[in-house]
């Protein structure tokens, strides 16, 4: 397999290419255990269902990149759902990947990223000349190229990225590979404008959802964490939900009418993807509040149109993230304020990927943020 280039932004392209590999980059590589001559190991999904360990071009590093060693790369729905064949943007073969902890190897021109400092990434590149690239909101680009996704991904040796993708926090590893999940439930928060004075209501308190409860409790809101499951509502309480329910065993709307004083909730953030949570959330939010939709529904949603009118409601789309929602995350997981060892419930080998994708597959419910230790 030989993996391709994408260009970030309108100038900067994002390069494998072979050929073109330097010296310094061949003799940096080589400082750190890796043979510019060989192939790379990559997990890789060759169809649904299906991932292998395979070899591949090695990453090569430019004048206006920064090589990476990948040291940890977390796992999310999405990955799942390529894994399936249900994840309607990747096409196969394809390299998973775009939750990563990385040191840098060589820093090309980038004298700023010294060899071995380490760092996370946004995995995200945009068009820049879209609608909305030109609104200044690249994470919504049209013709977004998210690592792992439409482009090959993390889970791979090396890495070549752009340095201005690039972000260096006083973490540890695992703590970096939280930030760009954790980042997308903070995007969601800032579209939803929530202040200190809100209640919040998440449904949904899996790896994005636990983003929401954190950004927004992060904000000194109240929060409410909704979701089926008491291990997961346990660890969003230590993300910051004031309460908790769990919709399996209450009614949701009571309780939130009860929690509330009968107004509901000032803002309410879905980020499971389900009809019935899609038409909860304009059925429980307060009257001239928000709602804002993160998770990505697979079946059609049927709606009752009145309350978007009756109420007033503001409606928003929330993807991806902002470089401000990195620097949010990074503060606030370096004041500890994130419950990480509770969060992570498996770190599993490299080599373990293709079994633990299938295990995963097979029963959902028993994970909730696997983490892959590459190097």
């Amino acid at each position: 397999m030989r993996l391709g280039s994408v260009r970030f932004g309108k100038d900067t392209t994002y390069a494998f290419e072979p050929d073109t590999l330097s010296s310094s980059i061949i003799d940096a590589s080589q400082a750190n255990g890796f043979d510019g001559d060989a192939e790379m190991k990559a997990v890789v999904l060759d169809g649904p269902g299906k991932a292998s360990i395979g070899d591949v071009q090695p990453a090569v590093g430019s004048a206006d990149t920064v090589l990476l060693q990948v040291r940890m790369v977390g796992l999310c729905g999405s990955d799942l759902n390529s894994y399936r064949g249900r994840n309607p943007l990747v096409t196969y073969p394809r390299i998973p990947g775009h939750e990563i902890a990385a040191t840098v190897v060589d820093p090309g021109s980038h004298a700023e990223w010294e060899p071995g400092t380490p760092v996370t990434l946004s995995p995200y590149a945009a068009c820049g000349h879209c609608a909305a690239c030109e609104r200044g909101r690249p994470n919504a680009c049209r013709d977004n190229q998210t690592l792992g996704v439409q482009r090959d991904g993390a889970l791979t040796e090396l890495l070549a990225v752009p340095a201005a993708k690039l972000y260096r926090a006083h973490l540890t590893l695992k703590e970096l590979c939280l930030v760009e999940p954790l980042t997308v439930g903070f995007h969601a928060v800032e579209r939803g404008r929530v202040a200190a004075e809100d209640t919040v209501a998440v449904f949904g308190c899996g790896g994005v959802g636990l983003g929401v409860v954190a950004g927004a409790a992060f904000q000194g809101a109240r929060v409410i964490g909704i979701d089926v499951d008491d291990e997961k509502l346990e660890t969003a309480r230590k993300a910051g939900a004031t309460e908790v329910v769990n919709s399996r065993m209450s009614d949701v709307h009571a309780l939130l009418t009860e929690l509330t004083n009968g107004r509901g909730p000032d803002v309410v953030i879905e980020a499971i993807g389900l009809p019935a949570t899609y038409r909860a959330a304009v059925e429980e939010v307060a009257y001239a509040g928000r709602v804002v939709y993160i998770g990505w529904a697979k079946d059609e949603v049927a709606y009752e149109t009145r309350p978007f009118v009756h109420k007033e409601l503001d409606i928003l789309g929330s993807r991806n993230a902002m470089p401000e929602d990195f620097r949010d995350v990074i503060r606030m997981l370096e004041a500890k304020r994130f419950p990480v060892d509770a969060a992570v419930t498996h770190i599993v080998p490299f080599g373990e990927t293709p079994r633990i994708l299938e295990e995963w597959s097979r029963g959902p419910a028993r994970f909730t943020k696997i983490m892959i230790q590459v190097s």
